[in-house]
Formats: C-alpha cells, structure tokens, sequence
C-alpha cells in the first residue's frame, strides 16, 4: 500500500480529486452572475377598472300564499312549477268543523229574531198600558232596554254568521296572483294551525321573465356604483355566456358580519328566455371607470423590488420625477385627489433605475399612468429570472471533473 500511494500515478490522482472538490466549492460559493430580469414594454391603450360581488336571482315579486284558518288539507289541486291564474283554487281543506260552527251562528241569528220579536211586542204592549195609567214609566223603561239588547244580540249573531261564512271560504285557498309555483310547503293530509302565525303554503312567483339580483357590495365599492348603471353577470349553469342587468336600487340598510360591512344593491335582470331560475348564483361586475388611449403599465411591474442590487441615485436637484408623483411633503406638486404614486424600474448601463409615476385606475392585471417620464415602448423591469444563488447554480451545466 505504501508503494501504491508513493507512485506517481497515485499523486497525480490525488491532486486532480482535490483540485475538482476546490472547484465545486469555489463555485457554488464564490462566484456571482448578475441578476436577469424579465421586460415588458409599457402599451397604450384602453382600460376599465370594475368592482365584483356574489348575488342571488330572485323574483321581482314573489307571494308567499298561507291560510288564515287552520284544519287538515283534503284536496290538492297544484304542485311545483304549475302555472296559476288570479282566482285558481289551489287548496282545500277540510270545512267540517267550520261549516258546522257557521249553522250554530245562524241558529243563533233565529233565536235572536224570536228574542227581538217578543221584546218589541212587550215594549207595543207596556207603552199601551202606560197611557192608561196602568204600568210605572220604570216598566216601560225596562221594557225599551229589553227591546233594544234584543236588536243589539240580534246584530251580533249575524256579525258571527259572516265571521263564519267568511272562515268557511277561508277554508279553499286561491292564487292570489297570477304567475309560477316555485315552492309548495304541503301536502295532503296534512295538518296546518294558524293560531299564532300564517304559515306558507305555497311559493309564487309573478313574473320569471322580469327577474331580479340581490348583491352584496363592499362599502369601499359602494360609492363607485349608481342607478341604472350597467351590469354584467354570469351564472354556473351558464358559464360561456354574459348576461346583463341594470342598477336598479342601492338599500340604505347595510348588513354588518365579522366587522365588515356590506350593502345590498338591488339588479333588474330581462329573463325572456326563462333561463335563470330562482336561488342562482350571480357573480356580477360593474363597470365603475373607463380610460381609453392612455399608457398601461403591468402590476406586476408596480410590485416589483429589487433585492441586494445597487440602484443609481438621482442627481442633486433631480430628487423629484416631473409627473408629481411624490406624496405630499416630500417636496413634490401635490397627486391629483384620484390618482397615487408608484415606482417602475428600468434598466439604463445594466443597472436598475428607479421612475416615479403617478397611476389611475386599475383592472387587477394593468394600471393606467398618469404622469411620469415613461412613454409608450418603454421596457420596464417585471421579475427576474434568476432570483437566488440556488437558482442561478442549478441553472448552470453541472461541471465535469475531468
């Protein structure tokens, strides 16, 4: 082994293993490429910013049918989806107990004719007897009052017998609009009691060609929307295909969860085709601004930070950009009320340099540019390409040792 390792051959091995591991060290650790970035020319063009919310298609008018009597339903004449007319019957039920109560009212309408009858022959009779002197004008007195509670009764036996008649017509319930079934709550045999509340029976929907969305916009958008603005929506049954509504109200009662504060902006939807059904989910987006012919910068442009690379300063007396985009009290002219600042880079001699822009609307993928040293078919810095050693390490051939 001795002479293995003092032959010439051995040495020369040894010295190329470590002559490659010092390599490998060297440049994985030592050796730097300048960073790559990825470009994109500044355009021209039009731009829209939008705000969006989740809503539900409901009816514009839909009738929530009960019953004002309570009993067991014997007869069912419509179900889910029957077209109804003003007037229809749609339920029955059962009058047994009713239609019995209404014949004791009315026996007790007769038994108070006969009470009226024979109070107003004692009154005829007691006024005769009193002009002779017979009766004391107590008698005659008791007599009017006998005759008037009698009239009195009378009128309220026949009070009862309409408030009866009325509950036995209670008893078959009809469509009190004309238009579509969209929910029945019953079916026959069952029991329904209206003793505390009206119950839902029945579900109608008065017109589904005219329909309605009901969403619920941020309040940081809610000052950007107003009536009669337009709108566009689509819905999951129909996901290849925009349909369009109009603003149609904007409710004053905001709805608060978890601290965040919503109002629900009220969407007049044409629906000839009958296509959007009740309960849809309606993903909506208005159209709040509209820029055309003005220069678009990418976000991802304005999120861009270069990390550890060495940024040219600005010349003395050149600190503020021309386009006013510094905040105020930083030296610059004031932003317009509905603009902000933002930062670009470009790359001048290799390396990056900074350029303040004052931006405008946006639509979540590009920004309009107000004011600023860029013009259009500026190349401006969005990413990089090799962002760590690792990256840029792995990028590379791996080296080979001999």
């Amino acid at each position: 082994m001795k002479k293995l390792f003092r032959s010439p051959f051995a040495l020369l091995l040894t010295s190329a293993v470590i002559i490659g591991v010092a390599m490998v060290i060297y440049w994985q650790f030592f050796t730097t490429t300048p960073p790559q970035y990825r470009l994109q020319a500044v355009e021209q063009g039009n731009i829209s910013q939008t705000v969006s919310a989740n809503g539900t298609i409901n009816p514009v008018t839909l009738v929530n049918v009960g019953t004002q009597v309570s009993g067991t339903v014997k007869k069912l004449y419509v179900d889910f989806n029957s077209k109804v007319q003003k007037g229809q019957i749609l339920l029955e039920l059962d009058d047994a107990l009713l239609a019995a109560q209404q014949k004791q009212s009315e026996a007790n309408v007769q038994s108070a004719e006969a009470s009226l009858e024979l109070a107003t022959a004692n009154e005829a009779r007691m006024r005769s007897l009193f002009a002779q002197d017979y009766v004391s004008r107590q008698e005659l007195d008791s007599a009017i009052q006998a005759k008037k509670s009698a009239e009195a009764q009378l009128k309220l036996s026949r009070a009862t017998v309409e408030k009866d008649r009325a509950n036995l017509a209670y008893s078959v319930i009809r469509s009190p609009v004309s238009g579509v079934v969209v929910d029945r709550s019953v079916d026959v045999g069952q029991t329904v009691a209206a003793s505390l509340q009206t119950p839902t029976l029945f579900k109608i929907a008065q017109d589904l060609s005219k329909m309605q969305i009901d969403a619920n916009f941020a309040e940081a958008d809610i000052g950007n929307i107003r009536v009669d603005q337009t709108v566009r929506f689509t819905v999951d049954a129909f996901p290849n295909r925009n349909f369009q509504g109009v603003v149609k109200l904007l409710r004053l009662n905001p709805t608060t969860v978890s601290n965040v504060v919503t109002y629900d902006a009220v969407i007049n939807v044409d629906n000839p085709e009958q296509v959007l059904l009740p309960g849809m989910t309606a993903y909506v987006t208005i159209s709040v601004a509209e820029r055309k012919n003005v220069l678009l910068v990418p976000n991802a442009a304005l999120r861009f930070k270069p990390v550890n690379v060495e940024i040219p300063k600005p010349t003395p007396g050149n600190e503020t950009q021309k386009s006013g985009g510094s905040r105020p009290g930083d030296g610059g002219t004031k932003p317009k009320r509905d603009a902000f600042s933002g930062k670009v880079y470009v790359l001048e001699n290799g390396k990056l340099k900074p350029i303040n822009v004052t931006l405008g609307i946006t639509d979540n993928r590009n920004t309009e540019v107000t004011g600023g040293e860029l013009k259009a078919g500026d190349q401006i810095v969005v990413g990089e390409l090799q962002s760590d050693k690792s990256t840029s390490s792995s990028s590379r051939p791996p080296m080979r040792m001999f």
